[in-house]
């Protein structure tokens, strides 16, 4: 049978831990938020484990090292040790000693942790853009200072291979959200003219460096933002699900690109454990289970509607068809499905 393009909502005949044999997993938003834990995620990634999924912890944060990752997990119900763990840092170390070799000098920009998993690569750090450096390797670190932000400009004029651990804009705290990494990047880029390569999600190096570490033939990459996980799984040709316990709200979800569109869809890591039921296609709209959602279409607009009962994230799974076949068809200036968000209870 062949299989749809991406950009589909997919059902399941069979739980996604035994569909998959990894999971690639991203952490804030999808097993814990910030030092809390999700409600939920410790006892569905432990029945993922037992159902035969193995379980692979992905972070863009290239300040903490996988020990200290692995730790927090633990802390938090959920088993882990440091070969579980994954981050841009050791993604951004692989990818500089493919293009410069094992013994290549490296400035670091970033934290300790950063630090390690270069050293970690067979790679050699200096001090200076005065030690001429075959690369220089950029990460986020809260302590950072214009003096580093110089000397990586510097290094990065003087033609070392420039690579960012991510390029996420910014970082979640309890005060709300914070320059991150990408602001970061963008003055040096700014100063420089150049771009860096970038190592974390959501470009190619992340995802393979996720797969060569779990030896995984079949992943699933799990995570709730659009534009890091989901568009990963995208570039890399692997299916995702999205989970709605982070940032991505279901309105998020109704417009969005074909890129950013999820394999499958849960409230929660509980969909691990889930069957999905299929989405089919009809005339003007899509039908879910006990829910059809119908889409019409005037001056270029798109407007949503939704009837039935059972399971509203079936009835959400039917929307968003809708809306995006529609869109497809129409490329509609403007999609509105609020009141079908309402009804389902998603907005």
């Amino acid at each position: 049978m062949t299989r749809p393009p991406r950009g589909t909502v997919l059902g399941t005949r069979e739980p996604l831990a035994t569909r998959y044999d990894v999971a690639l997993l991203d952490l804030d938003g999808v097993v814990y938020l910030g030092a809390q834990p999700i409600p939920g995620a410790a006892d569905a990634l432990a029945a993922a484990r037992a159902a035969g999924m193995r379980l692979a912890f992905v972070t863009n944060n290239a300040s903490r090292n996988p020990a200290a990752v692995a730790a927090h997990l633990v802390e938090l119900g959920v088993p882990a040790t440091v070969d579980d763990v994954v981050t841009s840092s050791q993604a951004a170390a692989t990818v500089i000693a493919e293009r410069c070799g094992t013994g290549a000098r490296v400035l670091v920009t970033g934290t300790d942790a950063l630090r390690a998993a270069i050293e970690q690569a067979g790679l050699r750090i200096v001090a200076s853009a005065d030690d001429r450096p075959d690369a220089v390797v950029q990460g986020y670190s809260p302590e950072l200072r214009y003096a580093d932000l110089a000397e990586t400009a510097l290094a990065v004029r003087g033609g070392a291979l420039w690579v960012a651990t991510n390029v996420d804009s910014t970082l979640p705290s309890p005060r709300g959200l914070l320059p991150g990494n990408g602001s970061l990047v963008a003055a040096v880029a700014l100063a420089t003219g150049r771009r860096p390569l970038v190592a974390g999600k959501p470009e190619l190096p992340m995802h393979a460096e996720g797969v060569r570490r779990t030896a995984a033939h079949d992943p699933l990459v799990v995570g709730d933002r659009l534009d890091t996980d989901i568009e990963g799984a995208h570039a890399a040709d692997t299916d995702s699900l999205l989970v709605l316990t982070g940032v991505t709200a279901a309105v998020d979800l109704v417009g969005a690109p074909r890129k950013h569109r999820p394999t499958y869809l849960s409230r929660d890591l509980a969909g691990l454990l889930a069957r999905q039921p299929e989405v089919e296609a009809i005339q003007d709209g899509a039908r879910c289970a006990a829910w059809t959602a119908s889409a019409v279409t005037r001056a270029n607009a798109v407007t949503v509607t939704v009837a039935g009962d059972g399971d509203a994230i079936d009835g959400l799974r039917a929307v968003l068809v809708a809306a995006w076949s529609a869109n497809d068809a129409a490329g509609a200036s403007s999609i509105d499905a609020l009141v079908a968000l309402r009804e389902l209870g998603f907005a």
